[in-house]
C-alpha cells in the first residue's frame, strides 16, 4: 500500500539522537507513513544501529556528507508517499504531530507547505521555531525564537517552513527542484519557501503539530560553521529569490543589514567566518545569477504579492534572536564546564 506520508530523517554522526527520534516516529498515530533514514556518510555506526534497532525504517546510505540540503533531496527521491515530511534527527515528535501537519495541507486554498511548533527539548515551554520569516532587507529569522510557547498557540499563515519539522506534497517539492544543494546547510528551507511563494504557494504554521528539538546539534548554536554557512547563504537567497523591483528598492537597506551583522559578529569573536562567508558569496555569484534567471522566469506572482510577507523590523527581530542565541551559548558553556 502506498503510504500517505514519507518521513525523511537525515543524519550525520547523530546516532545518540536516533533512539528517541525513531521511537517517537514509531508512535505516530492515524497516518499511513513510511520512514526513511538517510545516513549522510556517518562514521559512528549509525547504519548498523538503525538496521539492528529499527529494522522497519528504510535505510539509505550515502558515501559522503551532502549536508542537510543534499541529504534531504536524496531521501525525497526514495520516498513513495504522496507527501514528504522532513524531520531532524535530534527531535522527538508528539504522537499526533504527523496527523496535525497532514491536516494543515489545503491545496485548493494554496496551502501546500506546513510547518510545526518546535520547542526546546530541555524546556518545552520555550519556542525554537514557529515557522520561518524572511526580512525585506535580506536574511531570515525563526518566528518567536526564544519566546514562551504560549505565544505560538494559534495556527496561522507564515512566510515559510522550518526544515527541522515540516511537510509538503512530494510533487510540490519536486516542482521546486528540492533544496539548493549549493547551500549545504542553513537557509535552504527559507530559500525553498521563498521559491514556493514566487510560484503562488502558501505556508501554514500548525500550532498543535508539536516537536521537541535539541537544537543545532550539527551546526552549533553560534559556531564558525554556522556563521559561515548562514552568512554566505543569506546572500545567495537574497540574490536568487528577490524580484527585480524589490531587489532594487532594498539594496541599500541590505548593505546596512550586512554592516550591522558584521559589527555583531566582530563583537562575539566571529568576524573571520563572517568575512569568509561574504567572500564565498561573491565567488558563487555567477552561479547564483544563472539560478536567479530560471527562478524569476518561473515565478507566477510579482513583487507586490511577496513584499507584504517580508518583515521590515529587521533590527529588533535580529537583536532579539541573536541575544537569545548568545545567552543560550553561554548557558551551554557553563554546563559543559561544570559537568566535567
Amino acid at each position: 500500500m502506498q503510504p500517505d506520508v514519507s518521513i525523511v530523517i537525515v543524519t550525520w554522526n547523530g546516532r545518540p539522537h536516533l533512539e528517541a527520534c525513531l521511537g517517537a516516529v514509531a508512535a505516530q498515530a492515524g497516518v499511513n507513513a513510511e520512514t526513511i533514514v538517510l545516513d549522510n556518510g556517518s562514521t559512528d555506526g549509525t547504519a548498523e544501529f538503525v538496521r539492528a534497532r529499527f529494522p522497519w525504517a528504510r535505510l539509505v546510505r550515502l558515501d559522503e556528507n551532502r549536508g542537510f540540503a543534499g541529504g534531504n533531496n536524496a531521501g525525497v527521491r526514495e520516498a513513495r508517499g504522496r507527501c514528504v515530511a522532513l524531520l531532524n534527527n535530534d527531535t522527538v515528535a508528539d504522537p499526533g504531530w504527523l496527523r496535525a501537519l497532514l491536516r494543515g495541507v489545503d491545496e485548493p486554498a494554496g496551502y501546500a507547505l506546513v510547518t510545526s511548533r518546535i520547542v526546546y527539548m530541555h524546556d518545552p515551554d520555550v519556542i525554537d521555531s514557529a515557522g520561518d520569516g524572511a526580512l525585506r532587507w535580506g536574511g531570515a529569522f525563526k518566528r518567536h525564537h526564544g519566546a514562551p510557547a504560549s505565544v505560538a498557540a494559534v495556527t496561522d499563515e507564515v512566510f515559510g517552513v522550518c526544515g527541522a519539522a515540516c511537510l509538503m506534497p512530494k510533487a510540490v517539492f519536486e516542482e521546486l527542484g528540492g533544496f539548493d544543494e549549493d547551500f549545504f546547510a542553513s537557509h535552504e528551507d527559507v530559500d525553498l519557501s521563498y521559491r514556493a511563494r514566487l510560484r503562488g504557494y502558501r505556508c501554514r504554521y500548525v500550532a498543535d503539530a508539536i516537536v521537541r528539538h535539541v537544537g543545532s546539534a550539527t551546526l552549533g548554536t553560534v559556531s564558525p560553521f554556522s556563521v559561515f554557512h548562514g552568512q554566505r547563504n543569506l546572500e545567495w537567497m537574497y540574490i536568487k529569490d528577490t524580484p527585480g523591483s524589490l531587489l532594487f528598492r532594498t539594496l541599500l537597506g541590505h548593505a546596512v543589514y550586512d554592516i550591522a551583522a558584521g559589527v555583531h559578529f566582530a563583537r562575539i569573536g566571529m568576524l573571520g567566518p563572517y568575512l569568509r562567508a561574504k567572500l564565498a558569496a561573491v565567488a558563487g555569484l555567477p552561479r547564483m545569477l544563472r539560478k536567479r534567471a530560471a527562478i524569476q522566469r518561473g515565478r507566477r506572482v510579482g513583487a507586490s504579492a511577496v513584499a507584504p510577507l517580508l518583515d521590515t523590523r529587521w533590527l529588533s527581530t535580529k537583536l532579539r534572536e541573536k541575544r537569545f542565541d548568545t545567552q543560550k551559548r553561554g548557558r551551554e558553556s557553563f554546563f559543559e564546564v561544570h559537568e566535567k
